[in-house]
């Protein structure tokens, strides 16, 4: 059976409108019980919110009847044109009567203090800020109570105490007249804490909290009570006071209301309960079905979706070595049908001929119960038109779902592409090789041709020296002094003819020591004094300098130590540098030209020690945009240069352990300075 008429079988039409209609009836039961529930849970919240909206607004009006009560109190005060001493003790009963008053003062009419008194139920209010830091708000109240020729509130504002805490204070001002002229003012401040204290507690408002608040909410003072649930109620109103107004905030802290608030509720809600257990009960055996048949829908798509992506080939076999299960990439692999394949057992037909007795015997082990390597391991496959592939197998035992193994799931990887790219790397591998070696026959040549310019060149010219000595004979070179002349002619010849004999050998050292560099090979390295090494240069450094008009100085500061080297190698480097030095100096504009050889010690990390060879010349210096390219192979700015000279000197001084910079000298020209290892005293 395909897995399409698997799907058609598992959901028939019939099923999935049975499954609809039974879902329709099962919600509409259920959003009609939540719809009752809802509505009376709405009820009982509309119950308990009116009267909380009806506890605030007789709160409020209890307010501003207290207040208006204080402000009569107040004007009694001023009855019979009390002296100041008989006005404090009158004010100071009203405050003992009235804990909200914590303070009253009589001003002139330029509002200027005549006494005052505090409530005797705290620390002063104003001692700690200052009276005069809220007179503001007394001017502000004060001019309102005179244009509305009555009393008036001022906005509450905060007065902090000296112990970090504070009191929400509000200011009444209430002018006194005398013959319809003002005469002066009574000053009362509210602390508004106490005004919410001083409210009195009903059966129906004890559990509620009690707070005055801004407009936007901001709370000024608070009067709290014992939460007993987890959902509020809030009611707000208005205290409108003459100049300023408050808003009244009651919370109410109640439980969720009860599900069922009535008889009716209760029992319609149990009759809706017993309908959906018949439903339930009706469709248990429906749900049953429908996830069987889900589940076997799902378990068929799995399995041909997994079919189809799969790149690797799978294949089945049961314990007799029969093909059970072919996937459709081991099908397009070998290139035989699903039809083609399954049944078969001991010869299949992807076997090559000549292979079938090996495979035969392989496959008698693995149904043995032998289990084969976790890595896997390569065969060769033939397609059905012929032709050989390597793969790669990896095999594992088929366990049933009670544990029982039941056969063999095998893993097919065509590695013939694998096979082609390793051949490739390796073609490429000796290529690349090849190209090295041939590469390094190159670097070898050049640097040979670059190297032996030198010795070759001393040697030619001490040659033809020697010719011109030889032509014109000791009686031309000297002039007719006899036996002195000989002498002197001979001595000349046998230096020419030894400078020859040293360059000559120079040159043989400088293709030994060549041939060691390009092959990487470990030099033969001896202690060798720093002046040895500028001497064995020196003759060759001179013959240059009086062609091109150059003064050599040197200057040797090594405490006596040796230098660790390649004597050859590192002599061509002090040549290399002291010549390219000379040719920077070789311009017309430059009359004054030296060369300065400098070696010095110095002292690198620890305790090792390293001698310093400098190299300086006074010429124009190194353009900015040579810098970056000065020790580039083959890079070089002279017309008949090769570019080889600055990057062996490098990469000599590297191998030495040494590095080679370069840097401006003072007052111009360059500086080439490179470090070698010092080795034991000499």
């Amino acid at each position: 059976m395909s897995a399409e008429a698997g799907l058609a079988l598992a959901r028939p039409p019939s099923t999935l409108r049975r499954r609809t209609l039974w879902s329709v009836l099962l919600l509409l039961v259920v959003a009609m019980l939540a719809m009752l529930v809802w509505l009376a849970g709405v009820y009982e919240a509309a119950q308990v919110q009116g009267r909380l909206e009806r506890d605030a607004e007789q709160a409020a009006g209890e307010v501003q009847a207290a207040l208006m009560r204080n402000v009569q109190s107040l004007q009694a005060l001023q009855y019979r044109d009390p002296t100041p001493n008989s006005w404090v003790i009158d004010a100071a009963t009203l405050l003992r009567e009235h804990r909200e008053l914590v303070r009253v003062e009589w001003r002139d009419s330029t509002l200027h203090l005549q006494s005052h008194v505090d409530t005797p139920y705290r620390i002063p209010v104003f001692d700690h800020m200052g009276r005069n830091n809220a007179q503001s708000e007394v001017v502000l109240t004060c001019a309102t109570a005179r244009r509305l020729s009555g009393p008036a509130y001022s906005s509450s504002y905060f007065v902090p105490s000296a112990d970090g805490l504070g009191v929400q204070v509000m200011e009444l001002c209430l002018p006194l007249q005398r013959d319809g002229k003002a005469v002066g003012y009574l000053i009362a401040s509210y602390a508004l804490q106490e005004v919410l204290d001083a409210l009195p507690v009903h059966q129906t408002t004890r559990n509620y909290e009690i707070a005055f608040t801004e407009g936007d909410g901001t709370r000024l003072a608070l009067r709290r009570s014992t939460r007993s649930g987890n959902r509020v109620f809030t009611a707000q109103q208005l205290v409108d006071l003459p100049g300023t107004s408050l808003v009244l905030r009651m919370d109410s802290w109640r439980g969720a209301p009860d599900l069922f608030p009535n008889v009716l509720t209760a029992l319609v809600t149990a009759m809706s309960l017993a309908l959906v257990s018949v439903l339930v009960l009706l469709a248990k055996d429906m749900r049953r079905r429908l996830k069987a048949e889900h589940d076997l829908a799902d378990a068929l798509a799995f399995r041909k979706a997994m079919e189809d992506s799969l790149v690797t080939g799978m294949r089945a076999r049961d314990l007799q070595g029969h093909i059970t299960y072919v996937n459709p990439a081991f099908c397009q692999m070998v290139g035989f049908s699903e039809e083609e394949l399954l049944g078969h057992g001991l010869s299949a037909p992807y076997w090559p001929p000549e292979c079938i007795d090996e495979y035969q015997q392989r496959q008698a082990i693995r149904l043995a119960g032998n289990v084969p390597p976790r890595e896997g391991f390569e065969s060769v496959f033939m397609r059905k038109d012929g032709s050989r592939f390597p793969v790669l197998i990896i095999e594992a035992p088929l366990i049933d779902a009670e544990g029982v193994q039941s056969g063999w799931m095998s893993a097919f990887l065509d590695i013939s592409e694998q096979r082609r790219v390793e051949e490739l790397s390796r073609t490429s591998q000796e290529r690349l090789q090849a190209t090295a070696r041939l590469a390094m026959v190159g670097e070898m040549a050049s640097l040979l041709s670059h190297e032996l310019n030198q010795p070759l060149a001393a040697i030619s010219g001490y040659a033809a020296g020697s010719i011109n000595l030889l032509a014109e004979g000791p009686d031309g070179a000297y002039g007719s002094h006899g036996p002195a002349a000989a002498k002197e002619f001979g001595a000349d010849l046998t230096l020419a003819l030894q400078r020859i004999a040293e360059q000559a050998e120079r040159a043989g050292k400088v293709i030994k020591s060549v041939h060691d560099l390009v092959r990487r090979r470990d030099q033969v390295r001896e202690a060798v004094a720093p002046r040895v090494l500028l001497d064995a240069i020196l003759p060759l450094i001179h013959l240059q300098a009086r062609k091109l008009l150059v003064r050599v100085l040197t200057e040797v500061e090594t405490d006596g130590l040796s230098v660790l080297c390649d004597r050859t190698m590192v002599e061509q480097v002090l040549l290399n540098l002291a010549r390219n030095a000379m040719q920077a100096m070789d311009q017309p504009h430059i009359l004054e030209r030296v060369l300065r050889l400098r070696v010095r010690r110095v002292k690198g990390g620890g305790r090792k020690q390293w001698i310093e060879f400098s190299v300086a010349d006074i010429g124009a210096g190194i353009a900015p945009d040579v810098q970056a390219q000065l020790f580039n192979p083959f890079f070089t700015t002279k017309a008949e240069g090769m570019g080889l000279g600055l990057s062996l000197c490098r990469t000599v001084v590297e191998q030495h352990g040494g590095a080679l910079v370069f840097e401006p000298n003072a007052p111009r020209g360059t500086v080439f300075i490179f470090t070698l290892p010092a080795s034991a005293v000499a």
